[in-house]
């Protein structure tokens, strides 16, 4: 089964995106790495030489629950079946 995947537009900072209404047609899909800054930042390249996501479309490093350790977000938008 093929899904086929919009790219999200990442010109501003997460914080700074405009809210927009969710449209029926579309789902939106996030993939989050948690770690180390180092760790995060090594993922995040190793996902793009694999040709999963361009480096510039994760969000900026964020602190994550954990003491320590920082988060990078990923935003799709999946087309729905149906």
């Amino acid at each position: 089964m093929s899904h086929c995947f919009l790219e999200s537009p990442h010109s501003l900072p997460v914080e700074e995106k405009p809210s927009i209404a969710p449209l029926p047609e579309r789902e939106r899909l996030q993939v989050l790495v948690i770690g180390s800054r180092d760790g995060v930042i090594e993922t995040i390249h190793n996902l793009h030489r694999r040709g999963f996501a361009e480096v510039g479309a994760w969000s900026p490093l964020l602190p994550a629950p954990d003491l320590g350790e920082v988060m990078s977000i990923l935003t799709r938008y999946r087309k729905r079946e149906g």
